[in-house]
């Protein structure tokens, strides 16, 4: 589609969604066209640029249902956008269209003993306060979660504070139920519940629009923040892993960080001896005392320990959650862009020693940071090492490094699903139901390299790229 097409295809879109809040500021289209995809200097080469042509903000389903149709009637694209706080170019548009804004969907519908259901498009800080005053809180959230939405989180992360007694988003029982609208001939509200959530679930918004998302929640505990320093970093590993293994110690966060990212972590800096390992905890009242017990017992030094919800609640305060999972990346970068990521994960066998082994192979390149939560039905750990960056090459010798040595990568600087890693194996079923409610492939194209061959072998294209712009 040329541009002069491009433009009557927005207008056209624009006039037929109606009373729908829209949006064509330049300046509003660039901010909603981002997310954190920057993390990568391959995505900040390829993504760099890339904008919609306008921004829509359904505040309600029939208001999504209207923006469905309008697009099947105009052939124009959509991405779906949370809080933009992805990190793989989910919310960018690579072939323009709408900006679907899903803030405007917010709020908690009910809470029925530790179900929620809730509206996508709410803030998780909000939501968790708003079940807080309910008595329960979420089970799982990111560390951007004063920031990020629901939807977002789901439609677009794998794991987070939590993660740690719940395991990552995709676990059997973290995800209930979800509401989607789709992009048939004739858009629908449809509910999915249990294995078919699989849909949505890391999916980027290709498959639907979530409206309304049902969660397992839990009693609301008042967590308190740890830093635990140790000599080295295998000391710190070893106790990490045991502290995550003690099933009657209540907890939310287990994370190790390199002695190397202290001076990057601004509440920190000053309160741990420089050259030391981290561990960074949040656990619950009960767990507190014998949880000092044991850092004593394994030669550790309690650095500092704060109430969480103070430290959120406080803008001269930093909750602790907010140096780990993706957030200790950022703290990074804030200082110094020569720096990107890894995302790995360790099998229970034998970890320890191959986070010691990966460490040791490249010393002046890989920061450790792991995240440790259940994997393959025991405590393991991911990893989100801070890799200094030279060019490509060098990055794809390291991945290869985690390969051979038996750690998964689910390579960051990929916006394809595929090629992330989330979904290896289940691409061919991805793909089929992304044909089922978006046959015309307009929800976030080009980020579902399976859709794109299916459609193009099913139709006898070469692809599914030039069809949307065709329908």
């Amino acid at each position: 589609m040329n541009h002069s097409a491009m433009n009557q295809a927005t207008d056209r879109f624009l006039a037929l969604v109606g009373d729908v809040p829209a949006s064509t500021d330049p300046a509003t289209i660039r901010r909603k066209s981002r997310d954190f995809y920057w993390y990568s200097p391959i995505l900040r080469e390829q993504l760099d640029g890339l904008q919609a042509d306008c921004v829509v903000t359904p505040r309600t389903e029939h208001d999504l249902l209207a923006i469905a149709r309008a697009a099947r009637q105009s052939g124009i694209f959509l991405t779906a956008r949370g809080g933009g706080t992805g990190n793989y170019g989910q919310a960018v548009p690579l072939r323009g269209g709408a900006i679907v804004d899903m803030t405007g969907l917010d709020g908690l519908v009910w809470l029925r003993g530790d179900v929620a259901r809730v509206r996508a498009g709410t803030n998780m800080l909000a939501l968790d306060r708003a079940l807080r005053a309910q008595g329960r809180e979420l089970r799982i959230f990111p560390s951007t979660k004063r920031t990020a939405t629901i939807g977002g989180f789901v439609c677009g992360g794998s794991g987070g504070i939590g993660s740690v007694t719940w395991g990552g988003l995709r676990a059997p029982g973290n995800l209930l139920a979800t509401r989607v609208v789709t992009m048939e001939d004739e858009p629908r509200a449809v509910e999915l519940r249990g294995p078919d959530t699989r849909i949505v679930n890391h999916a980027y918004g290709t498959t639907g629009f979530v409206t309304e998302l049902e969660l397992p929640v839990e009693p609301a505990v008042d967590w308190c923040d740890m830093a635990v320093a140790f000599p080295d970093l295998p000391q710190a590993a070893r106790f990490a892993h045991l502290l995550a293994t003690q099933t009657g110690l209540q907890k939310k966060l287990v994370s190790v960080m390199d002695c190397r990212l202290l001076p990057y972590f601004a509440p920190l800096r000053n309160r741990v001896p420089a050259g030391r390992a981290l561990v960074i905890l949040m656990m619950a009242p009960a767990a507190i005392e014998p949880t000092r017990a044991l850092i004593a017992r394994e030669h550790g030094e309690l650095c500092y320990s704060c109430n969480t919800a103070e430290a959120e609640d406080d803008p001269g305060h930093v909750p602790l959650y907010e140096l780990t999972w993706n957030h200790t990346t950022l703290q990074v970068l804030k200082t110094d862009r020569s720096y990107t990521y890894l995302q790995t994960g360790f099998p229970p066998a034998d970890a320890l020693a191959r986070v010691a082994a990966l460490a040791a192979q490249f010393p002046d390149e890989l920061l450790t940071h792991l995240e440790f939560l259940p994997m393959e039905g025991g405590m393991s750990c991911a990893g989100l090492p801070v890799i200094r960056f030279t060019d490509s090459a060098r990055l794809d010798k390291i991945m290869a490094a985690h390969d051979a040595a038996g750690i998964s990568v689910a390579n960051p600087h990929v916006y394809t699903i595929e090629d992330g890693g989330a979904h290896r194996g289940l691409s061919p079923d991805l793909a089929a139901d992304k044909r089922r409610f978006d046959p015309a492939g307009l929800l976030n194209p080009g980020k579902m390299r399976s859709f794109e061959a299916l459609a193009g072998a099913l139709d006898g294209a070469p692809n599914g790229a030039g069809r949307a712009a065709e329908s």
